[in-house]
């Protein structure tokens, strides 16, 4: 038996490379799709904290592009009158208290944060408040 070509050894490097390509974005790996970056929110302002059965109370929101301050209005539903840090960490919002432990962990969807806080109560944070069904 001969040598393979250098032709043939150069069309299987440019397979593999061409099958490397398609795997980082899924097309050959079912189930494995790369997820989208998170949208960049500009926090700073007024948001409000909603959640069932109590009033909405506002936040203002200082600080960075990643992390900053809160200051509530007053009025907040469960703990949320301690919150004071607020820092987007793993594309979800995390809302921290004076002692810098976690309220909540809201993730964005249709232009508002929402999920739960760590009382289990459901909460939506928007930059207005949403329509009454």
């Amino acid at each position: 038996m001969g040598r393979p070509s250098i032709s043939r050894f150069a069309n299987a490097v440019v397979l593999v490379l061409s099958l490397a390509g398609c795997a980082g974005t899924g097309g050959l790996l079912p189930g494995v799709e790369e997820k989208p970056p998170a949208p960049k929110v500009d926090m700073t302002g007024r948001w409000l904290v909603l959640t069932a059965n109590a009033p909405s109370c506002g936040m203002i929101f200082g600080g960075g592009t990643d992390s900053g301050t809160i200051k509530p209005e007053g009025g907040c539903p469960g703990d949320f009158f301690t919150s004071r840090q607020w820092a987007l960490e793993n594309d979800e919002l995390v809302i921290r208290d004076h002692n810098s432990e976690p309220l909540a962990q809201l993730r964005f969807a249709g232009g508002r944060f929402e999920g739960k806080a760590t009382n289990g109560m459901q909460v939506t944070v928007a930059r207005t408040a949403l329509p009454v069904n």
